[in-house]
C-alpha cells in the first residue's frame, strides 16, 4: 500500500469511526453515494488526478459533501485529491476553531482564510434587502482565487436537489426566466470548473445524514438572521406540494431534464418562423 492509498485509509476510518450500524443508516449512505455518483458520471464531472477545492460552511450540506467524495475515493470510485476550504467570512461570533480541529481531528488536507464579506455585505445592501446575492458572489470570487492558488481546477459546492428547485422557480416567478442551477459550469474565465455532485440528493436526506454523522454544525447568523426570504417562501411551497403529492420533487427534477424547445416560447431555442405545413 502506497503512503497516499494509506492515508485515504486513514482519513475515511477517522470519519466513518463512529457511524450507526442500522440497516436504516446502510440504506441511507448507500442512496447518497449512488446519486452522488450518478452527478459525477452524467456531467462528467471527474478528470483523474485533477484536485478539487470542495467549499466548506460548517452546515449539513458541506459537511455531508466532504464525507460523500472522500467515502467515493476510498472506494477507489474518485480518482481526484480534495483540498477542504473554510472561508471565514468574519460574521461576529464565529467559532473559528470548529473546522479546523474537525478537519485535523480527521487528518483532511484543508485550507482556512479569513477574509471579512461580512462587513462589505453589511454596508453594501439596504436595510430590509436580502443579504444573500451579494454574500454569495464575494464568496464565489475568493473561493475561484484560492482554487488557482491551490492548482485545484475545480471548485467543488454542496448545492443539492432542493436547491436546485427552488432557484429553478425563483428565477421563474422573480426573474421571468427559466433557470436553475446547473451541475457542472464553465466560469467566465474559463479556467475553472464549479461542481455540484449532490445534485440529485434531497435535502431530507442529507439531514439525516448529517444528524447520524453527527458533525459539529456552524449556523450561519447573516442570512439565517433574515425573515420573509424568497427562498424561505419558496422552501415552504415546495415543501407543502410534495406533502400534497409525494414524489412532486423527483418528478420536477426529471422535467428539468427532458426540456421540449418546440414546445416552450424561447425563439432562440427553437426556430418556430420555420415551420410551415407542407404544400400537398
Amino acid at each position: 500500500m502506497t503512503n497516499a492509498q494509506q492515508q485515504i485509509g486513514d482519513e475515511f476510518t477517522n470519519l466513518y469511526r463512529d457511524i450507526p450500524q442500522s440497516v436504516e443508516f446502510k440504506k441511507l449512505r448507500k442512496r447518497l453515494l449512488r446519486q452522488t455518483r450518478e452527478a459525477l458520471n452524467q456531467f462528467g464531472m471527474v478528470e483523474e488526478g485533477a484536485r478539487w477545492l470542495v467549499a466548506l460552511s460548517g452546515g449539513k450540506d458541506s459537511y455531508s459533501l466532504l464525507a460523500l467524495l472522500m467515502d467515493l475515493k476510498a472506494q477507489g470510485l474518485l480518482p481526484v485529491e480534495l483540498v477542504a476550504c473554510n472561508l471565514d467570512q468574519g460574521q461576529p461570533g464565529f467559532p473559528q476553531h470548529i473546522l479546523p480541529d474537525y478537519l485535523n481531528q480527521l487528518g483532511i488536507e484543508h485550507h482556512i482564510e479569513y477574509r471579512d464579506t461580512y462587513s462589505i455585505v453589511k454596508e453594501k445592501v439596504p436595510t430590509g434587502a436580502t443579504y444573500c446575492g451579494l454574500c454569495s458572489r464575494l464568496r464565489r470570487a475568493n473561493l475561484y482565487r484560492i482554487a488557482r492558488e491551490k492548482g485545484c481546477l475545480s471548485v467543488v459546492l454542496g448545492h443539492h436537489r432542493d436547491d436546485i428547485l427552488e432557484t429553478f422557480l425563483m428565477n421563474m416567478f422573480h426573474g421571468g426566466r427559466m433557470a436553475a442551477m446547473p451541475p457542472k459550469l464553465l466560469n467566465d474565465d474559463g479556467d475553472l470548473t464549479l461542481l455540484r455532485p449532490l445534485s440529485y440528493c434531497a435535502e431530507d436526506d442529507l439531514q439525516k445524514f448529517s444528524d447520524a454523522m453527527q458533525f459539529p454544525i456552524i449556523p450561519c447568523n447573516l442570512c439565517g438572521s433574515q425573515d420573509g426570504l424568497q427562498r424561505v417562501m419558496t422552501k415552504k411551497m415546495l415543501a407543502d406540494m410534495e406533502k400534497a403529492d409525494p414524489g412532486r420533487k423527483d418528478r420536477m427534477m426529471l422535467a428539468l431534464a427532458n426540456i421540449n424547445p418546440s414546445h416552450m416560447l424561447d425563439a432562440q431555442l427553437f426556430d418556430f418562423a420555420e415551420l410551415t405545413p407542407a404544400k400537398i
